[in-house]
Parts: structure tokens; sequence; C-alpha cells
């Protein structure tokens, strides 16, 4: 047999664009996935708008207040500051279609990095359109479907060949739009990035699972670069570019979120049918989930190893089952209680990529044997609220973002990780990470220590009124184009019905919230 791009023969339409920009290092062996066709970012011409600077877009920004916290005010704009200075305009010849935010960590776009980006990043979509970054992964779509997690800035090509299995992940693209979504309601965005989304997911199927439906990453197709998942019995320990013949939790757990979500997605434009097979995975990997990795006597979601057995590691990686909606109600109380467990992840400044009673826990971090990264705890916050654990969050929250701002004041900068055990960067981490640092001093503070929750999309923002202290947000943006002014008064117990003020440039449905009790108020513009 012959390839189909061995000299003399001519490459299909859909590839050849794509071969151009990889050079024909390989044989084509792609079995073409006809959502591909629909991407309109692939060869779509590249953004000329200038780029702004930090202090000209200042005013256009979100403006957080909180008495007597004025370190925690500091480094909201602090990431701000940072995250400003770190756009960038395409680079000729890379093919990326957007301007951008980097990732702030080398010369390469990352997946996971800026999906996590764009979860705070939505709160400065007035200023620059943070979202399109993620255009540039959809420009580099192949014709299967896969989109690599590494993309040179420079030249726009691909860091990883498809098959290598580092090459992609974690797939939180559909969590990021849905986000997006959410605050803004863009439903002609949600209409472009769908096909994208469902052809990557169905890759994601096609390529990394194992017969039984599990599916399989590495260290760094899981982000998690060296968590020591790889079970002793093996005769080599390669971390973080191996599967290990695993089925990995974190994984199942990802697609698990991503075919919920993308069905949501194809509800609201009338595409269900192009995505039934989503439904049917959605119940199998649920009950994957919840039959295999699930552990009775460590009330906890383990990797499964290739004997069938379960890996004993307890990873925050784990706890993508709460926003996956993957915990059944019986099991939710003994599953959140390890995050307030002080020998597993309540730890001083929680919450640890790895539990504390792992014999492989560091307490300077490590990176991921220990280290406090906002993306996961974002990820765990998500999960909690979306389970009714508004008060554990909080807690967390709190707690976090006060970390972070004693660190900028001890260090003058943000992190990419930080300490468990202490008020410190993590060992080993990168200095004016905004980068997806930026989530805890802007999008953990507005959204899990202040309370503010937006579904702009149904019109409707809950408020969890948690402080004593008076704070408020001004410019608060909501929708496509609505502006609320946010106030709540000083209390003298949690218990005492806040007193608000909310002013907005739209009509908004707003879901008062307090310890005791709750009220719906409807605001007219």
């Amino acid at each position: 047999m012959t390839a189909n791009n061995a000299p003399g023969i001519r490459p299909k339409v859909e590839e050849r664009e794509f071969q151009s920009v990889q050079k024909d290092r390989y044989y084509s062996t792609y079995v073409p996935n006809p959502l591909v066709r629909e991407n309109a970012f692939r060869g779509m011409a590249a953004d000329a708008a200038a780029l702004p600077a930090f202090d000209g877009a200042r005013d256009r920004l979100p403006s957080p207040r909180w008495d007597g916290h004025e370190a925690e005010i500091a480094s909201y704009w602090k990431a701000w500051e940072l995250a400003f200075g770190n756009l960038r305009a395409p680079a000729e010849g890379s093919g990326f279609p957007a301007n951008y935010i980097d990732t702030a960590f080398n010369d390469c776009l990352f997946m996971w990095d800026s999906c996590f980006i764009m979860m705070f990043a939505k709160y400065g979509r007035r200023a620059f359109a943070f979202q399109r970054t993620l255009d540039n992964l959809y420009a580099k779509q192949h014709p299967d479907g896969f989109i690599c997690r590494q993309i040179g800035t420079g030249d726009g090509a691909d860091r990883f060949h498809r098959h290598d299995p580092a090459s992609t992940g974690p797939n939180v693209l559909a969590w990021a739009e849905w986000e997006y979504f959410q605050a803004s309601g863009d439903l002609d965005r949600l209409a472009r990035v769908f096909p994208v989304l469902a052809a990557y997911h169905r890759w994601l199927r096609a390529y990394r699972t194992w017969p039984d439906g599990g599916y399989w990453s590495s260290g760094w197709g899981a982000g998690m670069d060296n968590q020591p998942r790889m079970p002793a019995e093996l005769p080599y320990q390669a971390d973080e570019f191996y599967h290990g013949h695993l089925v990995w939790v974190d994984a199942c757990l990802q697609q698990l979120l991503s075919a919920r979500l993308v069905l949501l997605m194809a509800g609201l434009l009338g595409r269900a049918e192009d995505v039934r097979d989503f439904a049917a995975e959605s119940e199998r990997l649920a009950r994957f989930v919840d039959e295999k990795l699930w552990d009775e006597e460590t009330a906890f979601y383990h990797d499964l190893k290739p004997d069938g057995g379960r890996l004993g590691m307890k990873s925050i990686g784990a706890y993508w089952a709460l926003i996956a909606g993957a915990v059944p109600n019986a099991r939710l109380a003994r599953f959140a209680a390890h995050l307030e467990n002080p020998s597993e992840f309540n730890r001083p400044h929680r919450i640890p990529s790895l539990s504390a009673d792992d014999p492989n826990y560091q307490p300077q971090g490590d990176y991921w044997r220990g280290g406090v990264w906002m993306p996961t705890n974002y990820m765990v916050l998500r999960g909690l609220s979306g389970h009714g654990r508004d008060a554990l969050a909080h807690e967390i929250a709190r707690g976090h973002v006060g970390h972070v701002a004693d660190v900028l004041r001890r260090t003058g900068t943000i992190w990419e990780n930080y300490a468990p055990e202490s008020i410190a960067q993590g060992v080993p981490a990168k200095p004016d990470f905004v980068g997806w640092s930026g989530l805890a001093p802007i999008a953990v503070l507005l959204e899990y220590v202040f309370g503010l929750r937006a579904d702009a999309a149904e019109g409707r923002l809950v408020w969890d009124v948690r402080l004593l202290e008076e704070h408020g947000v001004d410019r608060y943006p909501f929708g496509p184009e609505g502006v609320l002014e946010l106030s709540c008064q000083a209390r003298r117990s949690a218990g005492e019905k806040p007193a608000i003020t909310v002013r907005g440039s739209v009509p908004v449905t707003l879901v008062l919230r307090w310890a005791g009790g709750e009220e719906t108020i409807r605001v007219a513009p």
C-alpha cells in the first residue's frame, strides 16, 4: 500500500494546510473527522488590532473593594498588570489568527494553561478579547480532530506528534468555553466552537482509551507532570511520559465533564442529533467511574492499575469528580471530608496537589508532589459550590487568596505554585506567573471570597455573602454589554441579613444568600 502523501500522491484537501505548517514530516495516517470541516478558525486571517496597555485598560476592569484587606486588593491589581504585560500579537508565519495572552512559561502556547487563564480573563473581556487566545489552538486542529497541548508561538508548529503519550490534554476546552458563555451570554461564539470541541473530544475517545472505555494519559498529558502515579511493580518509573497502562482518573472525569458540557451546548444550538454518542458515553463513563475507580475503604477515586487494582495515591486530580457530577449524594460527605482532614489536604495552605499522608509528599511543594496550584484549587471550588458546599469553598478560598497576598507582600510578585506548609512560593516555581496564577487574586476573590457567581445567559447573579467586612465591586461585567455596581455594608454576624446596593445597566435576577437565609431580588436597569 502507498501512503496518501507519498511522492506522487496528492494529499487530501483537508490535510494540505496542516501539512504545509508541519513540513510534511510524516506520512499521513489521518482518519478525517467531518466536524473539522466546520472549523472556521483554520485559515482565519490574523488579527491586526493594537494591544492595550494595562494603564489604559484599568478603567475598563472590575474594581473590587474590601475594607481592611488592602493586600488582597493589591494582589488583584498586580495580577492584571502582569496579565496585560503578557499580551502578544501573532508572529508572522505562525498561523495564529488572534491576539492572545501568553502562557508565561516558555515560547509555547499551552492548552490547559490557556483554558485556566480564561477562567479569570473573562472579567477583563471589555478591555481585551482574551477568549480569542483559544482561537489560536483551534486554528491548529488536525483533520482528525486532534489539537496539540503545546504549540510554538513563533512558528505555530506542534511540539509533539499527535500519537505521543504526552501530545495533548487535559481536555478542559469545553469547560473554558462554557464558563465564558455563562459570563458573556455569547451564543454566537458557542456555535463557532461547538464543532471544534466535539471533534477534539472524539479524537481523545478514539486514541486515548482502553477497551474497557477508561481513558489514559501521561504526566505531561495530565498536566501534573511529576505526580508519583506509576505502580511500583513496573520495571521503570517514567512518570512524565508513559501511560503505565493505567486508567487515569482525572482523564476519565475530564472527558465526562466535556461530554456533558458539549451536550448542553448542543441543546442550546439545536444540534443534539450531532452528538448522540456523547450522551451514551456520558452514561457509560459515569457508571465506569462509580464502579471501577471509587474505593469504598478509602472513600476516594483512584487510578486503575493494569491488574485491576486501584493505585493508592490520593491526588487532587480525583476532585474532578465533583465538577463532572460523578459523585453520588451518598458518597459526597466522605469524599469531601478529605479536604478538611489535616493529615491529608487540610494543610496550612490548601489544597496540596498530593495528600500529605503520601510518602512522596513534599512540604515545599516539589511541583505536583504537594505544591498548591491555582487551577486545581479553582476546579475544586467550582465542584464544591456545585454541590452546595459553599461554606467549605469560602473557607478554602479565603485562606488561599490570603496566602497569595502574603507571599506577594514578601516577594513582590505572583508565583506559578505555592508551598503547602508555609507562606512561601513553591520549590520550584516561576515568578511573575500570570499565566494561570491570576486565578486566585481575580476569579477566586470575586467568586468565592466575595461570593459573586454569574450566569448571564440566564440573567442571574448569585451573591453568596459570607464576609462581615464592607466590600463590593465597581464595573462588574454582566452579559454582552451590562455593567453592575455592587456594594455590601459591614455586618455584626453571619446571620445578619446583608444590606446591599446593586445598580446596573441591564436587568438582573439577583439571588442573595447569607447564613440566615436567601432572597431573590429583581433588579431593574
